[in-house]
Parts: structure tokens; C-alpha cells; sequence
């Protein structure tokens, strides 16, 4: 299992990603912002932060770069499994490789908390931190690609939705932290089982 961690000017959660991958025993690299090569790697991560320092909206400068360009390709490729994490499932959205808006959240606040979600009719409790985490689906929107919803619903997303899985894409995108949740040390380890379920789709 090879992965790569993409960091983008602004990226803050890069470390955790790459640490909680080699957690597992895969091979990790970080891979930088301007690159064109993504060959050779079962999983690509876009991780969270603030790329391009958020500037204009979340996300909206990140789709310009090279690395996003060459993303489009191993999608289109099917190379192997893209994931995105908070400011990546922003990226993934104002690229279009994931349909639907990310805008702000109905409190207009930044929310930093740990929040239960329903993954596979079981509880998790997990990470958030952002302000533009409100996903609003499209009109046509596929229900089977809801991956995680919110228990409580704190940012006012349609239908509770706190990932989504194109799995005919291999694309996952989702706006809650299982990186932060996988070391004892952190007191919650309920992100391992995200990890456990990108291993096995990345592998089929």
C-alpha cells in the first residue's frame, strides 16, 4: 500500500495524514503543490488546512494548481483511491471532481468540536474544524454516495452529510478528521476504521 499526502501553500494537517498512514504500515510521501506525477500510488490524500491561505473561498485556488490537474488524470485513469479531508473535500468540490457546494456553516461560525456521526448504522465520534463545512447537494444528487452523516448536524448540511463516497470514482471526500483520531494518545481512536475502510477499497 503505497499512499502520497498532497501539501498545498497553507496545508496544516499534512503531518497527521502522513502519520496516521504509516500507523497503518503503508508507504507515505509528501508530494508537493506543483507536481505532475502521481503514478505509482494507491491512495492520494488532499488534507486539511488552509490552502492558499483560503483566499477568495475555500478551495478555489487550490483547483489551479498542478498537482489538481494531475489529479484529474489518475481519476480519470483509475489509478487508485483519492481522498479528501476538509479543505481537501473543498478542493474535490470547487474542482468539480465532487458535485455539490461547500459554503459556510449556518452559525456563519468556525466550529471546532468533536461531533458523532453514523458510519455503516454505527457511532463515531470524530474531529471538525472549519467554517465552510455546509455541503449543499446538488439537485440530481445520488443518496447512495452519502458515506457519514452527522448526528447533530452542526453546520446545517443537507440531509446530515458529513462525507460522501464516489465509489465509481474511488473518490472520498469528507469534512470530519479521522487522522486525529487514530492515536491513543489523542483519547479517541475511532478514526482507525476510516483508515480500515480506504485500505480495503484501495486494494479491490
Amino acid at each position: 500500500m503505497k499512499s502520497a499526502v498532497v501539501v498545498f501553500p497553507g496545508t496544516n494537517c499534512d503531518r497527521d495524514t502522513y502519520e496516521a498512514c504509516r500507523f497503518f504500515g503503508w508507504k507515505c510521501d509528501y508530494i508537493r503543490h506543483d507536481e505532475t506525477n502521481l503514478q505509482g500510488y494507491n491512495v492520494i490524500f488532499l488534507p486539511g488546512g488552509f490552502s492558499y491561505g483560503d483566499y477568495i473561498r475555500s478551495g478555489r485556488l487550490a483547483k489551479f494548481s498542478p498537482v489538481v490537474a494531475a489529479l484529474k488524470d489518475y481519476i480519470k485513469n483509475k489509478c487508485g483511491m483519492t481522498i479528501g479531508i476538509c479543505n481537501g473535500f473543498q478542493i474535490l468540490c470547487e474542482s468539480k471532481l465532487i458535485d455539490g457546494v461547500l459554503t459556510d456553516n449556518i452559525n456563519n461560525k468556525f466550529i471546532c468540536s468533536e461531533e458523532n456521526l453514523i458510519y455503516q448504522n454505527t457511532e463515531l465520534t470524530l474531529p471538525i474544524a472549519h467554517k465552510e463545512g455546509r455541503y449543499i447537494a446538488p439537485d440530481n444528487f445520488d443518496k447512495n454516495l452519502i458515506f457519514l452523516k452527522y448526528k447533530n448536524n452542526p453546520n446545517g448540511s443537507d440531509m446530515n452529510i458529513a462525507g460522501l463516497y464516489d465509489k465509481k470514482n474511488k473518490i472520498l471526500a469528507m469534512m470530519p478528521h479521522p487522522e486525529r483520531a487514530v492515536f491513543k494518545e489523542t483519547g479517541n481512536t475511532d478514526g482507525r476504521v476510516i483508515f480500515e475502510f480506504i485500505h480495503k477499497e484501495a486494494l479491490c
